[in-house]
């Protein structure tokens, strides 16, 4: 294979960085794109029956934020956000967030597409990374903050006069798209000319997204640059920043984790990391794995089996065996010495009740999940 072909990533020089000493303490806002972005990397994309399904099972597992679409991107797309909306399948503590280009013709189209709806996220982004600028756009920073600040002009007025005549509540996200490939100081920039156009406020914040597009570095390459964006926003405060990390170096999960050691506090992510190319954040494994350090992770997987089904069902793609907490075989043992102390685990924990968790091989009780027992000691020829 080729050497010197690719460019490294840039590490930033955060001497005194903070986010290493840190622990996961509670739950970040959970958003959902199953319906969105997972939707966009489907061969044969879900049908709206499908998607009502996928929609009413994000709600039970109790998700309170579902990117339902991007309505302007197509009919299809328009027509099913109009039947969550007129069919009352939104339930009142649930925000419907739905996706926009920063462009105008499909901003007004946007809009249009949420009337009726009771609480929304109009999501707007355009893309500020350098290599996206030199090779797509052919702008300068300047002309792509320009981008950003026109949509967040139009946004504003269009969300103040709506909200004058109807019920509506609704809520700002900006994203720069291709963060992790953004000089950090540009990405603090658009951030923040997009923050004082929306008039965001501490008591009105909006959400910034800083999504890992495109995964370029290891997992603490991620983490820097959120603690040094968050460190260098001047309106920190008006602010809730966002992660929607994807999975091309396959370290979604841990750059996610290190992102909310880093002060996000929030995840936009897919069931079982459905998404383009390789996939967005996992929510099941990113969240179990916060269950097995006893934070609560505010969302219920008691029965992931039918979760697995509805997913499998939808996107016509299969949870694979060894995917965490959810895979035919990640609670079975073929070893002798595994199943030897699963067993012995299994009696301890029968003879002593203790009140922890305390089964070798197993991070989590099975029937935390509604996974049974029964699977976990399998013997083929070579279980010794």
């Amino acid at each position: 294979m080729k050497t010197n072909k690719y460019i490294p990533f840039e590490p930033i020089d955060i001497p005194d960085r903070t986010w290493p000493s840190k622990t996961i303490k509670e739950a970040p806002v959970w958003c959902s794109v199953d319906l969105r972005d997972g939707n966009q990397a489907l061969i044969d994309p879900m049908n709206l029956e499908q998607k009502l399904e996928m929609f009413k099972t994000l709600v039970d597992i109790g998700i309170k934020e579902i990117e339902v679409g991007f309505p302007s991107a197509s009919e299809t797309e328009y027509e099913i956000l109009r039947t969550l909306i007129d069919g009352n399948y939104i339930p009142d503590d649930v925000t419907i967030q739905v996706l926009v280009q920063s462009r105008e013709h499909l901003i007004k189209k946007t809009f249009e597409a949420v009337k009726g709806a009771k609480n929304v996220i109009i999501h707007f982004y355009n893309s500020t990374s350098t290599l996206q600028r030199k090779v797509v756009f052919k702008k300068d920073m300047p002309g792509i903050i320009d981008i950003a600040v026109n949509g967040a002009r139009l946004i504003k007025k269009l969300s103040d006069e709506l909200m004058e005549t109807s019920d509506i509540n609704i809520r700002y996200e900006y994203s720069p798209e291709s963060f992790t490939g953004t000089e950090m100081d540009n990405a603090v920039e658009i951030c923040q000319r997009v923050l004082e156009e929306l008039g965001a406020t501490p008591e009105n914040k909006v959400i910034l997204n800083l999504p890992s597009t495109v995964e370029g570095s290891t997992p603490n390459g991620y983490a820097d640059q959120i603690e040094y964006f968050c460190r260098h926003l001047k309106d920190r405060d008006s602010a809730v920043i966002s992660l929607h990390p994807h999975n091309d170096r396959g370290t979604a999960v841990a750059a996610a984790e290190l992102g909310l050691l880093a002060g996000a506090e929030r995840i936009e992510g897919t069931l079982f990391g459905n998404g383009e190319r390789t996939g967005n954040v996992d929510i099941v494994t990113l969240a179990l794995n916060m269950y097995t350090q006893n934070v609560d992770c505010k969302l219920d997987f008691h029965d992931i089996n039918h979760i697995k089904e509805v997913y499998e069902d939808a996107t016509n793609m299969k949870v694979g065996p060894r995917q965490p907490y959810a895979g035919e075989l990640v609670f079975t043992a073929f070893s002798g010495s595994h199943q030897d102390a699963i067993n012995k685990g299994k009696a301890f924990m029968r003879e002593n009740n203790p009140d922890k968790w305390e089964v070798p091989y197993l991070p989590i009780d099975p029937a935390d999940v509604g996974r049974d027992y029964e699977p976990i000691i399998r013997i083929n020829s070579q279980s010794g």
